[in-house]
């Protein structure tokens, strides 16, 4: 030890002591000296204790002056310089006389406030002090004095030190400098942990989120770690106590406690082995904002990288999936936010689950979750396309189908970038193509199908093929490489859908160059008319715009606008051919208009419309190389090069220009897709430069030797490119044909080409008719499948001979059929009688030897024929022909029926055919196959709807000149003709009504449709027009005869009626008759005005009640809505089987509820009058095609005798007599009693037909009678009687309750308890006694057997038994007498009324017999 230093600093104390008022220089000069000689004092360090002893007093001897300076005045100076020379000496002194501190402990207080504020200021780096503050620093490191101050309980100012150091550690400091901290609060914790000093530590662990300083919270980080075993169980209790009870915790901390578990997991993650596991009970809280921190910490926890986290802590995990499926949406948004990082840092069966979890999602019922899981699946496929599921990003892209509109736009943006980047990828050489992710713009063309958003129509779909689907810098032949694959992805419906895009795009480019030589003009001769022009093509440019109002308006100020470089730049433009050199005008346009110009947005988009910027002529020239070059070695993609080729020059033809060459090469090499390569040519032909001469001969070989469908482009590619000399080519080309039809060369696609050149040329079919169509006969027609002609083929489904009919039937149908409106001289009569052979019989000929499926095949050919001559031949079509045609519907092959119904919706909505042959789908309603019955429905609707709305327009219009006949319910006129024609039509003799509902029910499901407001989109106007219509309609035909057989002009009359009380029923919102079309034109071919007197229906209007109201209660109607007895009735009468020989027996039609007269189906009692024939007549007027259809109806008719009645002549048709009530009780007791053969005497004898209605009835009543039966009706109040069910012919018991005088009804409460109002007048019921219920149930029992033996036309013999007693009271209506009566006169023994009715059979002769029961009301207790 230098005895000089201690000697100097003994002086230097003393000299300190006695200066009081010394001033501030010569302070700090002793100080420095100080400093100075206890920094060359050493600590005493003699190994021998005696003299460490003697240097440590020498020592406390030498710095007791200093020590004394600086106690009584030094550590209260106020200068920072004085104050960190006093500082660095108190360090020295710690550092030479450890390990005793070298005060006492009433001053260590003082002289640690003093270092601790030194500490305070080390945050200046460039202070001239900051090395001796960070001497200060290292000492106190160094001797660990800080320790003392845990002695001493100075704990405020441990805690102010700690967070002084944390508040002055920076990034830039060195890494000793925070070693000497760390060493200090490391020493510190180690000696004594406390709550309020991890409070400390926990608090700047968490401000890293806050944006605090980086190195105060990497210190705490090193704290925790290197005092992990000190703090863990403080970190663990806290943790714990805020996870489990944390409102018991005061510490403010337990708001970030979330954030501190995860930051702890990261540096010293074995602290919390205890903790994690406690987090399952926050995810099981009742707490949704606790369930969600929770959720979000776990979801970071798992993803921390290398960690594994979910592995360890299994139960952790498998509760965190159920979060996925959380009664809360917050919740389960928070858990799908965590599945990117997630499955980026846990490869394995963990990450498998939470994609799972993840598709899931995107099926979740909240529409924000579906959101949410579409973003992440994307982001999660962007991350990593390579080894993302296809399944995921499949399911992903499904999401453009959503229900709801913000899910669809979300999944729009999001898959359009995970393509984008998979494009980039794949010109990169990444990535291959992947049909998976192609699926995505498959997809995004779906969209256009969407009627609910118009962000999604055409006009808007353009843009995003156009711009936002493939990357900005993507090139063209790559492009074109993604465009081939998705062909080969393509349906009919994406084709169609961006053939949608592409037609609406060209049409405004059209338009376009339409308005700018309308402008031109406009300078020179400017005219009222040329602004009515400029305006029109306004309108239809701005129906392909977003917002069509907007864009008619911009316009309009577009046209006023004097700057002709606008006008310029769109016609260079529209010109402009290449993709590449149309950007760069258009960004050049842009440009020069300037992002300030008022119309700078519209002109962007209207320039973006006018320029080939989906596809330019660099696709063209891309997909012919690679044609040309073979680059695929792939069928599907050489196939998908043409379709793509085929669909674009389809729209643009002009694109072809410049590359005819390598087209004609390619057409010359005679590959597989030669078919489309050939069409390509027949629609670029009038705009490319291509020579008919270079080209024919190719062409003439496809037509003779190619496939069907080459010959026909090859045909239709010579009368593009011909020209004024297409008839030379043509008259050549036939005779080659009729040469080498001879030779039986090809047969099949010669009479391709010879059909297809007659369609172009009639004078070149015409010079070879007789040649083309006697061989047809002879040898096609008359071939059957004995004949050479004859190989099977499979495939096809019919015989070979059986195809070349078909083929020979189709030339000499195109041979009628020319294009551009060319006269055909030859007669159609013999074509047609060919046509009718093959409806009727199945083939042209008899004798022929053709198998049941050749004769379906060509029966559907047939009709597919006639179909196409009703374009231009429908007067000549017979109504024997077009009612076979329609019968097609009715086909005994399904598959017939199916083709033919299709055939007949796509033509109608062509416009192609005549409407009345939507009369087809009428039939098809009932057919017995569920999904040809559905897509019945769904055609008939869709006629309905688009040709209802186009007759409005038609109507509305003086110019289109639209007629009653446009209108859809016109074709019911053609429908009844149909059905009284049938074969199958039910008989008059024995009439059942639920035969009569099932046989007309086509007629019914028409009408249903054509008054169903929802089909017509809830266009009221247009169901009423259809109500007054049809009702005008049946009276029109009730005044008509039948022009083809007056045998069947009953049938009319009688559908008519049935028909008319229909839609009467339906008609809901009561649509006055008087408002009815006042003129019916009926086709004259089916109609014919009356020749007389005419038989008006032969059922009354109570029979005819009854079958709508059979069709709307036992057809129409699902059978859950049915009685519960009454539903195996309701099946058994459905099921019945298909009939052949195309009769409309309407075979097992299934259950169907139409929601328009669902709601009014009543519960109908009435009485019921079948298959009576009325004594009267009525004179009709004669009507022809232009007849009145109002009736005018007289209910107050006079009573008149039978004798006054017979000699009575009516003026007018519309003058009804009608027969007195007695007398309609006669002619019932006569019919009742004669049986058929006085039925059918009185029905030839009949003059006069007419219709007693209710009204009618109801004045004829007598007065006494009717207070007579309301007296009777009133004495039955508490009675007790049993009614019969018509369900199971069973009675139930029950008390009459009341009587209700208006309307003639009883309530009846059952014994059930059940409580029913009903007419006792028009039910079979008695009062119950003894010995009466044995008796009647047996004779209602073999009552009904009779029927049910009568119904299936089994022979069976009635005998009669013995009367009924008259002590019995038996009330049975007039309507059950008459059908019991009808239903046993067929039988030969007469049952007299009073007598009971047996039925003689044996036990076997009767089993198995289904209920046959209609059900109209249920019995709730069986008796």
């Amino acid at each position: 030890m230098a005895e000089s230093a201690l000697q100097l600093l003994s002086e230097i104390g003393t000299l300190l002591c006695r200066q009081t008022r010394s001033n501030k220089d010569s302070i700090l000069k002793s100080l420095k000296h100080a400093a100075n000689a206890l920094s060359e004092i050493e600590q005493p360090s003699s190994p021998e204790a005696a003299k460490k002893l003697e240097a440590a007093k020498k020592l406390e001897v030498a710095t007791k002056p200093l020590r004394k300076a600086i106690v009584q005045g030094l550590l209260q100076h106020k200068d920072k310089e004085v104050r960190l020379l006093v500082a660095i000496c108190v360090g020295e002194m710690f550092r030479v006389m450890a390990p005793e501190p070298p005060f006492e402990d009433k001053y260590l207080r003082d002289i640690f406030k003093l270092i601790v504020s030194i500490f305070a200021e080390l945050a200046d780096t460039t202070s001239p002090y900051f090395s001796r503050r960070v001497k200060i620093l290292e000492t106190v490191a160094r001797c660990q004095c800080c320790v003392i101050m845990l002695d001493i309980d100075c704990n405020d100012l441990v805690l102010e030190m700690f967070n002084t150091f944390f508040s002055v550690v920076r990034e830039n400091h060195q890494q000793s400098f925070i070693n000497h901290i760390m060493s200090i609060m490391t020493h510190i914790i180690n000696e004594e942990a406390s709550q309020t000093l991890l409070d400390v530590i926990l608090r700047n662990l968490v401000k890293e989120g806050k944006g605090a300083p980086c190195a105060s919270y990497q210190l705490a980080v090193s704290i925790i770690q290197n005092c992990a075993e000190k703090l863990e169980p403080f970190i663990c209790g806290f943790l714990t106590t805020c996870i489990l009870d944390r409102d018991a915790v005061e510490n403010e901390l337990k708001e970030y406690y979330h954030e501190i578990i995860f930051q702890i997991f990261q540096c010293s993650p074995q602290m919390l082995l205890a903790v994690i596991p406690n987090l399952t009970h926050e995810l099981l809280t009742d707490q949704v904002d606790v369930r969600i921190k929770a959720v979000n910490l776990i979801g970071k926890l798992f993803a921390l990288p290398k960690q594994h986290v979910a592995q360890p802590y299994h139960d952790l995990f498998l509760e965190f999936l159920k979060r996925f499926s959380d009664k809360s949406v917050e919740v389960r948004v928070s858990a799908l936010q965590c599945v990117k990082a997630f499955y980026m840092a846990s490869p394995g069966t963990e990450s498998h689950e939470i994609l799972t979890a993840l598709q899931d999602r995107l099926l979740d019922f909240d529409d924000r979750v579906r959101t949410q899981a579409v973003i992440v699946a994307c982001d999660l496929a962007q991350s990593n396309l390579k080894f993302v599921p296809p399944k995921l990003i499949s399911q992903a892209t499904e999401r453009l189908r959503d229900k709801k509109m913000c899910v669809r736009k979300k999944a729009l943006y999001k898959l359009m970038e995970v393509y984008r980047d998979y494009c980039n990828k794949c010109s990169e050489g990444h990535m291959t193509i992947s049909d998976h992710l192609e699926q995505i713009p498959c997809k995004i063309l779906m969209l256009c199908y969407d009627k609910d958003c118009k962000e999604f129509r055409s006009q808007n779909m353009e843009l995003v093929l156009a711009e936002d689907l493939f990357p900005v810098l993507l090139s063209v032949e790559e492009r074109t490489r993604h465009w081939i694959h998705l062909f080969s992805l393509f349906t009919p419906l994406h084709v169609k859908a961006l053939n949608s895009i592409l037609s609406q795009k060209r049409r405004l480019q059209k338009e376009m160059q339409i308005y700018l030589a309308l402008r031109e003009k406009e300078k020179e001769t400017s005219s009222e008319e040329m602004r009515k022009r400029i305006k029109a093509s306004f309108i239809k440019m701005a129906a392909f715009f977003p917002d069509p109002s907007k864009a008619e308006d911009s316009f309009h100020k577009l046209n006023q606008m004097k700057d002709n470089n606008i006008f310029n730049s769109l016609a260079l433009l529209l010109d402009e051919l290449k993709i590449i050199d149309a950007r760069t005008i258009r960004d050049k346009f842009m440009k020069t208009v300037g992002d300030r110009h008022p119309h700078f947005e519209f002109l962007c988009l209207l320039s973006s419309k006018c320029s080939h910027n989906i596809f330019g002529s660099e696709h063209i020239q891309y997909i012919l190389e690679h044609l040309s070059g073979n680059r695929y070695g792939n069928k599907l993609l050489e196939v998908s090069s043409a379709k793509l080729l085929l669909a674009i020059i389809s729209i643009f033809p002009s694109l072809l220009r410049g590359s005819e060459v390598q087209l004609q090469m390619l057409i010359e090499e005679n590959s597989q897709i030669n078919d489309k390569l050939i069409e390509v040519l027949a629609k670029a032909a009038p705009h490319i430069s291509v020579k008919l001469s270079d080209i024919y001969p190719i062409l003439e070989r496809v037509c003779l030797e190619g496939s069907r469908i080459e010959a026909k482009s090859a045909v239709a590619a010579i009368a593009a490119l011909g020209g004024v000399s297409e008839q030379f080519f043509f008259s050549e080309l036939c005779k080659e044909l009729v040469d080498s039809l001879h030779s039986g060369r090809n047969i099949p696609t010669v009479l391709q080409s010879l059909g297809c050149v007659a369609q172009y040329s009639v004078s070149a079919f015409e010079a070879h008719d007789r040649e083309i169509t006697s061989y047809i006969y002879e040898k096609i027609f008359r071939a059957d499948a004995s004949d050479n002609l004859n190989s099977n083929d499979d495939t096809s489904g019919c015989s070979s001979s059986c195809e070349l009919k078909i083929y020979g039937l189709k030339t000499l149908v195109k041979s009628f059929l020319p294009h551009h409106g060319t006269v055909v001289r030859r007669q159609i009569n013999e074509v047609l009688d060919i046509l009718s052979k093959m409806l009727r019989k199945g083939d042209a000929f008899d004798g022929i030897i053709t198998g049941k499926f050749d004769k379906a095949h060509l029966r559907l050919a047939a009709a597919k024929s006639v179909l196409q001559l009703s374009r231009r031949w429908d007067l000549h079509i017979s109504p024997e022909i077009f009612r076979f045609t329609i019968l097609i519907a009715k086909d005994s092959f399904s598959f017939v029926r199916r083709l033919f119904l299709d055939k007949t919706h796509k033509l109608l909505k062509e416009r192609a055919i005549p409407t009345r042959y939507a009369c087809a789908f009428a039939l098809g309603t009932s057919d017995c196959l569920k999904d040809l019955q559905n897509d019945s429905f769904k055609y008939m609707a869709e006629f309905i709807k688009e040709y209802s709305k186009e007759a409005r327009i038609r109507q509305t219009s003086a110019a289109q000149g639209g007629t009653i006949t446009d209108y859809p319910a016109y074709i019911v006129v053609f429908l009844i003709y149909l059905l009284a024609h049938d074969t199958g039509y039910p008989s008059e003799i024995c009439p059942e009504p639920e035969i009569y509902a099932q046989f007309c029910s086509p007629l019914f499901n028409l009408l249903e449709a054509l008054v169903n407001a929802t089909v017509v989109d809830r266009e009221m106007d247009l169901v009423n027009d259809a109500l007054l219509l049809l009702l005008s309609i049946f009276r029109a035909i009730k005044k008509a005869e039948d022009a083809v057989d007056a045998q069947n002009t009953s049938k009319l009359h009688i559908i008519a009626d049935i028909g008319f009380s229909f839609v009467k029923a339906l008609n809901d919102n009561d649509a006055s008759s008087s408002h009815a079309p006042a003129l019916i034109l009926l086709p004259s071919s089916l109609y014919q005005a009356n020749t007389g007197c005419l038989s008006q229906s032969p059922f009354d209007d109570c029979f005819i009640k009854d079958v709508v109201q059979m069709f709307k209660s036992h057809i129409s109607l699902p059978i859950i809505t049915l009685p519960k007895r009454g539903r195996k009735c309701q099946v058994d009468n459905t099921q019945l089987g298909i009939m052949e020989d195309n009769t409309l027996n309407l075979a097992c039609r299934e259950q169907v509820n139409f929601s328009a007269t669902a709601g009014t189906q009543k519960n109908v009692r009435q009485n019921i009058s079948v298959g009576h024939r009325k004594k009267q007549a009525v004179c009709s007027e004669s009507v022809g095609l232009r007849e009145c259809s109002s009736i005018k109806h007289q209910h107050g008719a006079s009573i008149k005798s039978e004798r006054v009645l017979e000699k009575e002549q009516l003026s007018s048709c519309d003058s009804v007599t009608r027969l007195s009530l007695a007398e309609s009780h006669v002619s019932a007791q006569i019919l009742e009693r004669n049986g058929p053969s006085s039925k059918g005497n009185v029905s030839a004898s009949s003059k006069i037909i007419a219709e007693p209605s209710e009204y009618s009835r109801a004045k004829l009543k007598d007065a006494c009678s009717l207070n007579e039966s309301n007296n009777k009706s009133e004495a039955l109040i508490g009675q007790q009687i049993k009614l019969l069910s018509p369900i199971d012919r069973c009675f139930y018991s029950g008390m009459v309750d009341g009587y209700n005088s208006q309307n003639n009804t009883h309530k009846i409460t059952y014994d059930s308890g059940e409580v029913e109002v009903l007419c006792l007048e028009s039910e079979s019921w008695e009062a119950i006694s003894n010995g009466s219920l044995v008796e009647r149930e047996e004779v209602l029992a073999e009552e009904s057997n009779t029927f049910q033996l009568q119904h299936r036309g089994l022979k069976r013999t009635i005998g009669t038994s013995g009367g009924i007693t008259t002590q019995q009271k038996k009330v049975l209506p007039s309507g059950e007498h008459r059908k019991l009566s009808n239903r046993t006169n067929l039988l030969p023994v007469k049952v007299k009324r009073g007598q009971k009715a047996s039925i003689n059979t044996s036990a076997s002769e009767v089993i198995n017999l289904p209920e046959d029961a209609v059900a109209k009301r249920t019995r709730r207790k069986k008796v």
